[in-house]
Order: C-alpha cells, then structure tokens, then sequence
C-alpha cells in the first residue's frame, strides 16, 4: 500500500564560489497541504478536452425511478488489503501527512484537507468518504440493471475518480444531488469535481438527465 508524507523541496543556489547552498522547506501550511493532497487526487483525472468528449457521448435520459433504490445492493466497504477497507484506504490515499493506523487499521493520527469546502481536518472521524458519483444517482442512471459484482465495484472504485475524503458536513450538503442541485462551496474544486463526475459516468456508461447535463457543459466549457 502506497504511503504519502508532506513533500520537501531542495532548492539548491550556486554561489560566487561554486558552492552550493541548500535549503528545504517543509510546506506545513493548510494551502500547501492542499496542494499536495489535489497533486495524488488529480493525476487519476482525464484531462479537461477529454472530459468534454466524454460529455458529449453520455446518453440523456430521465432518472429510473423504479425498480426503487436500494442503498444495501451496493456492497460497500469492502477489504483492500489484509485489514484495511476501502474507506480506510482512502484516508490514507488522501492524507497530507502520513498516516498512523492501528491494529484493525483504523487511522489514529493523520492530517487531511476537505476539498469540497476547503477546510483541513485533522481527525478521521471529522471525514466521510464520498462517492462523486451517488450511489443513489448510479441506481437511477443505469446501476439498477447491473450486476451485484458490478455495483460492488462501482462502490469501492479506487481506481477511476469515483472516492474523496471530504468533511461530514460537505459530504452531508451533497447528499445524493446531481451537480444541477449541489456544487463544492470551494470555487476552485469545481472544475476537477465536473471532469470527475463525467470520467466516472463515462467510464460506468450511466445516463444524465437534461439538467444534469447542461449544468456540466457550462461548468466544463469555463474551466
């Protein structure tokens, strides 16, 4: 399992007498803790061009409605590696320190940063992690007709942008909205949030309704 720690920078200056001076200089501020966690989050996202083509290809159609949603077909979370789930994968994953675990896994001590509010958190318990895309919202854009094994995987995705550690209270706003009806109330996430949603919903073929997509086509075409 990956581990991340606080970057450092070396900066080395010649000097009249060619020798070298280094500094480094431990970015322990929120705003450069962010900078570190947005780098690990960012680098699994498809470009901005790339997400307007995925755009453009998903499907429009109204939400299922029925069969009804059902939040237990969604197996979720499940082991990842020897007693660490998903959810404690992503604490770690999204950490700006690295992060002290117990015997069960569970993170003790560890440093965050919220990007749907823009906020650090310091304590696990202050986090849930959010799935970009609902779970409900999957359900009503095509989830309903897949397979448990499918769902599952939609659930626990650590490979496509689809889970984010954020605040309980950010995460609790959101609900199982579209981004037609909630947005992070951190202006300077919404463009890497916009081109998650349209990378997972295109990679999980899911439908989006016409608000739904007129709201990420004039996101996505200022960004």
């Amino acid at each position: 399992m990956r581990k991340y720690y606080i970057l450092k920078q070396r900066l080395v200056f010649p000097s009249p007498t060619s020798t070298a001076c280094t500094i480094r200089s431990l970015h322990d501020t929120a705003t450069s803790a962010a900078r570190v966690a947005a780098a690990k989050k960012i680098e699994i996202l498809v470009s901005i061009a790339t997400a307007k083509t995925y755009l453009a290809e998903l499907k429009v159609a109204p939400p299922v409605t029925e069969p009804a949603y059902d939040r237990k077909k969604f197996q979720h979370w499940i082991t990842i590696s020897g007693k660490c789930d998903t959810r404690e994968t992503v604490l770690k994953r999204d950490a700006t320190v690295e992060v002290t675990v117990d015997s069960e896994c569970k993170a003790t001590a560890g440093a965050w940063y919220s990007d749907y509010d823009g906020i650090p958190v310091a304590n696990a318990t202050g986090l849930d992690i959010d799935h970009i895309v609902p779970l409900k919202e999957g359900w009503q854009a095509g989830a309903w007709n897949w397979t448990a094994t499918r769902r599952k995987e939609f659930a626990n995705d650590l490979i496509r942008p689809q889970l984010l550690a954020v605040s309980a209270s950010s995460n609790r706003m959101k609900g199982d909205k579209d981004p037609s009806k909630w947005m992070p109330s951190n202006p300077s996430y919404r463009c890497t949030y916009i081109r998650a949603w349209i990378q997972v919903k295109y990679y999980y073929e899911l439908t989006v309704d016409q608000a739904e997509k007129d709201t990420l086509t004039e996101i996505i075409n200022a960004c």
